[in-house]
């Protein structure tokens, strides 16, 4: 017999999510469940949480985690699917899958959006379709880092960990909400979030939660004295030797400068100084952002594997 009951034993869920993300991607570090706990107790800021967990005859076999924006793209249902695999292939990931389009349809939501690298043919059966599609890339920092020349005449470049300065607080959230609109997005139904100062800070303070440690390096336009570059990379706490480098955006007026490798190369050395353990930074780019997978090319970054942002509307 298989049910579908609210998540109250997070060790549970730990082991299936665990079990699952070694069988797909094993090169990847999961996190503690100290820190994976985190995760599930601070959803990210203007986001609700709901989570599952699939039992067979007595056994968690699959977890479900459903994540609805508050602020924008309300339409959407972000969705993590995780099938331990002992259990896969036994009508756990459809039961699951059906539970969250059936949440979807009760609060009226359209759009199911969720990432796998190794689900095509659940997904295809499901009728999702493949949204995006993206690169993941590794980068070795063992060796020497990539030139770290400085910025372009007229720029000035900046630092911080985990808090940025109040003063920049305005320019991240305009860049950070015209990330949609500047990166390919493929046929997802997404549209630009809504980032203020108070929503940086309260990104600051989820990840501070969450156990992660952010670097961050950007680029002031001297002249305007406006933050016009910014790049982060984060890391867990407990995971020294890994990394994930997030977001690197420019505004499009101060582009052509070089401004997004220079950010991206000093960053790098920023972070390796602060974490002298840290070996390995992975990033994820659309396939047809082809100027960001140039710039990571050049920095060193070789594909690993292809990941599918699904869309399964209802």
């Amino acid at each position: 017999m298989l049910r579908i009951v609210a998540l109250t034993d997070e060790r549970a869920a730990y082991d299936i999510d665990r079990a699952a993300a070694e069988a797909d991607a094993p090169d990847i570090p999961f996190s503690s469940f100290e820190t994976y706990c985190t995760r599930l107790r601070h959803p990210w800021p203007g986001n609700e949480a709901e989570q599952y967990l699939a039992v067979h005859d007595g056994t968690p076999a699959g977890h479900l985690e459903l994540y609805l924006p508050q602020l924008d793209n309300l339409a959407n249902v972000i969705v993590e699917l995780f099938v331990h695999p002992d259990h896969r292939r036994r009508g756990t990931g459809r039961a699951l899958l059906a539970h969250a389009v059936r949440r979807a349809t009760e609060l009226g939501r359209r759009h199911l959006i969720s990432e796998a690298v190794a689900a095509d043919a659940f997904a295809r059966a499901a009728g999702a379709i493949p949204a995006l599609l993206e690169i993941r890339s590794r980068l070795d920092i063992t060796g020497p880092l990539p030139d770290d020349s400085p910025a372009a005449a007229g720029y000035r470049l900046v630092r911080w960990t985990d808090e940025a300065p109040e003063e920049l607080l305005d320019d991240i959230g305009y860049l950070d909400s015209r990330l949609n609109e500047d990166a390919p997005t493929g046929e997802l139904a997404v549209e630009s979030e809504k980032i203020d100062a108070d929503r940086v800070r309260a990104a600051e303070e989820t990840l501070r939660l969450r156990r992660r440690t952010t670097f961050h390096t950007g680029a002031v336009h001297e002249q305007s004295g406006r933050l016009v570059a910014w790049t982060m990379i984060a890391s867990e706490n407990d995971t020294g030797w890994h990394a994930w480098q997030n977001i690197t955006i420019v505004d499009p007026d101060h582009r052509g400068h070089g401004l997004g490798l220079t950010i991206k190369n000093h960053n790098l050395r920023y972070a390796r100084t602060a974490r002298p353990g840290l070996r390995a930074i992975d990033t994820s780019n659309a396939v047809e952002n082809e100027h960001m997978l140039r710039i990571n090319q050049a920095m060193g970054f070789r594909p690993v594997d292809r990941w599918t942002q699904w869309q399964l509307t209802v």
